[in-house]
């Protein structure tokens, strides 16, 4: 399993689209087996998941995520989970683990908002 978390001032970023690094994390056996933090592309449409896709991604961890973001990370095999309240990447990853984690599968925002008060349809 490969496991990409969006990053922003060490802590998981509560937008998906607009992090400025993602952890990408390898698990075997439920075991950490290797991490690092690479920089994404420049965020337009359809980029981060396609982007994702190349890197062998097949889970993402995260707090707020449109519906069309997740539509295109599903269409190339990526399993959103979103909704994560953790901020610390390294108990959000160790809850996802443990099957402690409370999240969804699925969209948390229901626009897609640029601005970052996170008002209007981001419900993490």
């Amino acid at each position: 399993m490969r496991i990409a978390m969006p990053i922003l001032n060490g802590q998981l970023s509560a937008h998906f689209g607009h992090a400025p690094k993602f952890a990408i994390v390898d698990i075997e056996n439920g075991q950490v087996v290797g991490s690092q933090l690479v920089d994404p592309p420049p965020h337009e449409p359809g980029v981060l998941p396609s982007w994702l896709g190349s890197l062998g991604v097949t889970h993402v961890l995260c707090g707020g995520i449109g519906a069309r973001a997740v539509e295109m990370l599903n269409a190339v095999g990526i399993t959103v989970v979103a909704g994560v309240n953790e901020p610390d990447p390294t108990r959000a990853l160790e809850g996802f683990l443990a099957g402690s984690i409370q999240a969804v599968e699925g969209p948390t925002c229901t626009g897609h908002e640029h601005g970052h008060g996170h008002g209007g349809g981001c419900r993490h």
